[in-house]
């Protein structure tokens, strides 16, 4: 197990220059994820927020909500180590453009998704626990991160569940709107 700083309990920073994962620090993800407020953690890699390159290991439960965002200036690119999710695409308006299967490498799904910037996404997570590689530009800021007006806040649980039982819906249709080519009817 490498060598690990707090930042908070939902934040882990490798406290290494030289840094390798393995199996040991999923599990330790894992075993704490529940235990953070929001139900989701991380191992930050980068030595700090100034970092030109930002790599995050992430372990989110099932019922965490990932409110819809967009990086202004900034790809980022997703690996999946381990569950079951929609990373899922919209336009400004809160249109879903693209919902694209994400799972482990042996699932049978798409197991990495780069992500432009500037569009709109987020998860739903359908395994109790998705844990997946996330690499960014830097440096971070927040200022760099837009909610959109359409999806509610993390603090508001009822607007959030509503949300997202309307969005499963959404993707759900979505998904068997589409022929055999893949191209929306």
């Amino acid at each position: 197990m490498i060598q690990l700083k707090e930042i908070n309990n939902a934040v882990y920073a490798a406290n290494e220059s030289l840094v390798h994962l393995g199996q040991a620090e999923v599990r330790y993800l894992k075993d704490r994820v529940m235990q953070s407020e929001r139900k989701r953690i991380r191992i930050c890699t980068h030595k700090n927020g100034d970092a030109l390159l930002q790599e995050m290991f992430i372990a989110v439960a099932r019922e965490s909500y990932i409110r819809p965002s967009k990086h202004v200036h900034k790809e980022e690119s997703m690996h999946v180590i381990e569950g079951l999710a929609n990373l899922v695409f919209f336009d400004e308006t809160g249109h879903i453009t693209k919902a694209i299967e994400m799972g482990d490498r042996s699932s049978g799904r798409s197991f990495y998704c780069r992500t432009p910037e500037s569009v709109y996404h987020t998860l739903l997570i359908h395994s109790d626990l998705l844990v997946y590689h996330e690499s960014t530009q830097g440096p971070f800021r927040r200022t760099d991160t837009f909610f959109p007006s359409w999806a509610p806040d993390e603090g508001d649980g009822i607007a959030v569940r509503a949300y997202l039982e309307r969005l499963s819906v959404e993707v759900d249709r979505f998904q068997h709107s589409k022929n055999i080519f893949g191209i929306p009817k």
